[in-house]
This record gives structure tokens, C-alpha cells and sequence, in this order.
């Protein structure tokens, strides 16, 4: 069976101030052990993969959501491989709202509430696609009228 795909978006980590605050963190932890006599070459080695594999983490990191008939999925790449789908008949309360990402989530990415009432998949900014299946989740956005007129156009807003 194939389904139609009524809305799409990609985001990705591309805030300066996190690349900068990562590159940062990681040049000052390399330059302090480097200069410190009693550290060994695989401590060095050690400390420097790590800070390539997080920044590696960070530059493959990318939240996909799709709207289609059958349903909302969501992939948070490299969490989750697969598309995860939520099919319309399981979900109740579908709406689009702002949102305090470090109140309420305490910040992006893969997230659960502060209060453990949800779970949030966010990348940037304060506007989510929010809605209750077994448990409240919401699904960050950068584009609200564009997914907001998906919904609509298929009556699930």
C-alpha cells in the first residue's frame, strides 16, 4: 500500500553556538591535557576520539517528520534507523503550539519531560506538533503554517 507524503521536514543541529561551544570545549580539553606532563599518549588518544565522535554524533544527527495518510512518522537519525509511525487511530489531541524547550524538556534532542508527562524529539527553536497516544509527545517544528496547512488539507487539524 502506498501513501501519499503531505509534508516533510529535515532539520539538523546548525546553531553556531553549539558548534562553537563544542569545538571550544573540546580544543581547551585537548590543549590542557597536551600541556600536561603527567597525561600519556593514550589518554591524548582517548580524549581526542571521543571528541570526534561527538562532534561526528552531532554532524549526523538529523530529525525527519512526515506527515502521510496513515499517519505521523518521525526518525530521530542516528537514535533511530527506522521511520517510527503513530497511525491516526491512535492519536488523540493533535495540535500545534510554543513551547519552552529548557522548561519544559530541559533542552533538545531526545527528550523527556521535566514532570515524566511526555516526550518531546526536538532539534531547534519553540514550536512543536504536540499530540496524546499512550503518552503526550511532541515533535518539534521550523516550519508551523507549512504543516499546519498539511493537516488541515487531510482534516486531522
Amino acid at each position: 500500500m502506498t501513501t501519499d507524503i503531505h509534508y516533510t521536514e529535515k532539520q539538523k543541529f546548525s546553531q553556531s553556538w553549539l558548534w562553537v561551544s563544542i569545538l571550544v570545549s573540546g580544543i581547551v580539553a585537548l590543549l590542557y591535557l597536551f600541556n600536561n606532563k603527567d597525561v600519556g599518549t593514550t589518554t591524548l588518544l582517548i580524549t581526542a576520539s571521543s571528541f570526534v565522535l561527538v562532534i561526528l554524533i552531532f554532524a549526523l544527527m538529523k530529525l525527519e517528520t512526515q506527515i502521510k495518510d496513515d499517519g505521523i512518522y518521525i526518525r530521530f537519525f542516528p537514535f533511530h534507523i527506522k521511520f517510527k509511525q503513530y497511525d491516526w487511530d491512535s492519536i488523540k489531541q493533535l495540535y500545534i503550539r510554543k513551547y519552552d524547550p529548557i522548561y519544559e524538556y530541559g533542552g533538545w534532542g531526545i527528550r523527556m519531560n521535566i514532570r515524566g508527562k511526555g516526550k518531546a524529539f526536538n532539534i531547534s527553536g519553540n514550536i512543536g506538533l504536540e499530540f496524546q497516544n499512550n503518552k503526550k509527545l511532541l515533535i518539534g517544528t521550523n516550519k508551523p503554517e507549512k504543516l499546519s496547512e498539511a493537516l488541515k488539507k487531510i482534516g486531522k487539524l
